[in-house]
């Protein structure tokens, strides 16, 4: 019986009808690419979300979870509307609500998670896939996993009011064990593409405890710029956008005044160039990516890693102070490469290092946090590990 399982029979006093598994995700490169309907690389991590669940005939949603203080959240799933759950608890009611129209009803949910929360790991879209497994599987219902992370992303967009893409719920459904996840955000078509790290090398996770907060609006402003950029350019996404320096310089002409001596108060263009410059050239990066790791070459896949950094930090500017750090000190330390991860703000760094480096890398990490007096970083080695299934 596993921990979920055990836990779900001393809260509701029954066993459940089954515990479903869903992964966190750490994204490999191609980051602020899925709201602009671009390209991705994720894999599944060995740690995630799990769900004990059962039915209910009541119509009522009960959710508990083994790492809230508070008791539950109860609500009848006919009355799920957006705004009417709020905190951790709005994640599986927002799937419970997006799953309505295909006959999902009520249930007890007992959630465990092994997964840092905060550290851009995605544990929330993790929390929705599971739950989503769950009650597809005890309701019967139909959607197929693609059509299941576009449900998901649903859920967080408009029930919990996160403006996420779809490549967290993705990569949390869709990846496979030894690879990760090349996916088109537009088109919604995936390809694996074989990632093996080896006894050579080590992918690392640090997770900077500086906790991530995209419900702050800082995220939404972001992906606004993203839409505002396209529009001036006449584009339906950044991903249309094929030559950088024309869409640069169309964006600067829409920052002069049309017939006025004083300056107009339009657009930040300058803002939108560099945000645009960020998207088309990550678009790059991750297709150079996946032609080194088909050809073997992962060891040249780290300076892509530090190039995308650099850009997230410049060009997009969504880092922050412990992961420019922690970047900098694993290259120092013989990394061949590391970026800040997810949606940016606070959460985690991913490191790729030769193996026989890890111990010195993790060590001038953690040396630099302690001479500037910060909380010292936790560490993950990120296993390309299988997608959401059910455990029991």
């Amino acid at each position: 019986m596993t921990h979920a399982a055990a836990a779900f029979e001393d809260a509701y006093g029954r066993p459940p009808e089954g515990v479903w598994h869903a992964p966190g995700r750490v994204n490999l490169i191609g980051e602020h690419t899925d709201y602009n309907d671009g390209l991705v690389l994720p894999l599944a991590l060995p740690q995630g979300v799990s769900v004990a669940a059962a039915r209910r005939d009541d119509g009522v949603l009960e959710v508990r979870s083994l790492q809230a203080a508070a008791a539950g959240h109860r609500v009848r799933v006919a009355e799920l509307a957006p705004g009417a759950v709020a905190g951790w608890a709005a994640y599986p009611a927002g799937v419970a609500w997006a799953l309505r129209e295909h006959g999902v009803g009520g249930a007890s949910l007992l959630i465990d998670s092994d997964l840092p929360q905060g550290a851009g790991l995605s544990s929330s879209a993790a929390l929705e896939c599971a739950t989503a497994l769950a009650l597809c599987e005890l309701y019967g219902a139909g959607p197929d996993r693609a059509e299941l992370a576009r449900l998901a992303q649903r859920a967080e967009n408009e029930f919990v009011g996160v403006p996420c893409g779809i490549m967290d719920q993705s990569a949390s459904l869709l990846c496979t064990a030894g690879h990760a996840l090349l996916l088109d955000c537009r088109s919604g078509l995936s390809t694996q593409v074989p990632l093996a790290l080896g006894e050579e090398w080590s992918l690392l996770v640090v997770d900077t405890r500086a906790p991530r907060a995209l419900a702050d609006g800082r995220y939404a402003d972001r992906r606004a710029e993203c839409e505002q950029a396209a529009r001036l350019l006449g584009v339906a996404a950044l991903r249309d956008v094929t030559d950088l320096p024309g869409a640069l310089r169309a964006l600067q002409a829409a920052r002069r005044p049309r017939g006025l001596l004083r300056r107009s108060s339009g657009p930040d263009t300058a803002a939108l160039q560099r945000r645009v410059r960020h998207v088309v050239t990550e678009n790059h990066r991750v297709e150079a990516a996946v032609g080194l790791l088909r050809a073997g070459a992962l060891g040249e896949v780290g300076a892509l890693l530090t190039a995308a950094h650099l850009s997230l930090r410049d060009q997009f500017e969504v880092s922050w102070p412990q992961a420019d750090t922690a970047v900098d000190a694993a290259l120092r330390a013989g990394a061949r490469g590391g970026r800040m991860v997810g949606g940016g703000f606070g959460g985690s760094v991913i490191v790729l290092t030769p193996a026989d480096r890890a111990e010195a890398v993790r060590a001038s990490i953690a040396a630099a946090y302690a001479e500037r007096g910060w909380e010292a970083p936790a560490f993950l080695e990120a296993v390309p590990s299988p997608g959401a299934r059910r455990l029991g």
